[in-house]
């Protein structure tokens, strides 16, 4: 289950707040490493390290550096003060944290009051990819946002260099994690009252919500994290928000199972969600509607959810003048400018929930 080795510090490559590469040096070679000050303490030159060499070992992508478990040449690490709720629990790694929801919590008499969304829009995401494009959109109109990082990918939210950036660009008004995932703004300890924290205590007008970099997925109908796109959904109508399902569409993977809507994105509409979800698309060339709209209508969605159209071309100017190197699966905006398109959709649908106008439903024919 998991490789590890010894290596020593060579230099550093990069820091972030909550997080740092390195070089490193083991008995395989030189390669890159993460370590986590929090976890694993101050780490410099020359030290000697305990890494976890299992991404590398298996040639993963978003996953393939080699992580620091310990540094063999500290003396030790104190726990700071506050909190009592336990993440990564009964693992090496378990750290404690001061849940938004706990009784020495600042927030803990405004959660304790909390049990509604105010019917604000909540974005509900997969792929990491798709937060940026959103918050680009949205923030740039003046909306508050707030995200909120499930477990489903990457734990530490410092990982995604997404959100170092959003927030950086204030585009981000705050960060809740959730479960298992560990350093936003706010931790909490569910996906409910995550989305309670961001309404409640961040003041969010619009939240987006999904997992973090490196989605699992295995090519099988029920086998990936994204399905709890579903249950987010779920979980924003119980608690009085617009649930608005981004769909991942695509026209450039050449896996078949992801041509159109994704079958991960079929999958979640027809048999997780199982409230009526604001579904956007955009308004693509004639073919590729009909396609998408006969996916839709063979598996009786049209009258499930809100499908709407909801055309905002102006997206790709804005992803292209970010500064940022935007990309799904390693495909830039140009090559998948569908699935570019789908998240400027459901970015102009947010906005027009929020400001209480119409949206462009398409009806069953």
């Amino acid at each position: 289950m998991l490789e590890i080795r010894r290596g020593t510090i060579i230099k550093e490559l990069f820091a972030r707040e909550g997080i740092k590469g390195f070089l490193v040096k083991t008995e395989a070679g030189e390669a890159g490493c993460i370590a986590y000050p929090d976890l694993s303490g101050d780490i410099n030159p020359g030290d000697e390290v305990l890494l976890n060499t299992t991404a590398v070992s298996l040639k993963l992508g978003s996953g393939g550096y080699h992580y620091v478990i310990a540094n063999l040449n500290s003396p030790g690490k104190e726990m700071p003060p506050g909190g009592h709720i336990m993440k990564m629990r009964y693992t090496p790694m378990q750290i404690k944290i001061l849940s938004v929801e706990e009784e020495d919590s600042p927030h803990h008499q405004a959660m304790m009051k909390a049990d509604s969304l105010d019917r604000i829009p909540v974005l509900v995401a997969t792929l990491h990819s798709m937060l940026a494009p959103l918050a680009l959109y949205l923030g740039r109109q003046g909306f508050r946002l707030a995200y909120v990082m499930t477990d489903g990918a990457a734990l530490p939210l410092a990982f995604s260099q997404t959100v170092d950036y959003l927030k950086k660009e204030k585009l981000l008004a705050g960060t809740v994690t959730v479960g298992h995932a560990f350093g936003g703004d706010l931790e909490a300890v569910n996906v409910f009252s995550g989305l309670l924290a961001a309404r409640k205590v961040l003041q969010a007008d619009i939240i987006i919500a999904s997992m973090g970099p490196g989605i699992v997925g295995t090519g099988t109908r029920w086998g990936f994290t994204g399905i709890e796109q579903g249950q987010i959904l779920n979980a924003v109508h119980s608690l009085g928000g617009v649930p608005v399902a981004v769909p991942r569409i695509s026209f450039a993977d050449p896996r078949i199972r992801h041509r159109g809507i994704s079958h991960h994105s079929l999958t979640v509409l027809s048999r997780v969600c199982l409230v009526e979800a604001v579904v956007p698309l955009p308004d693509l060339a004639a073919d590729q509607m009909a396609y998408i709209l006969g996916q839709l209508q063979a598996r009786e969605l049209m009258d499930k959810h809100n499908i709407c159209l909801e055309n905002n071309p102006g997206i790709l100017e804005i992803l292209n003048n970010s500064g940022l190197k935007l990309s799904t699966m390693g495909r830039g905006v140009e090559e998948e400018r569908e699935f570019f398109l789908t998240l400027g959709a459901a970015a102009r649908a947010a906005e027009k929930l929020s400001r209480k106008e119409p949206l462009n439903r398409i009806h069953a024919v």
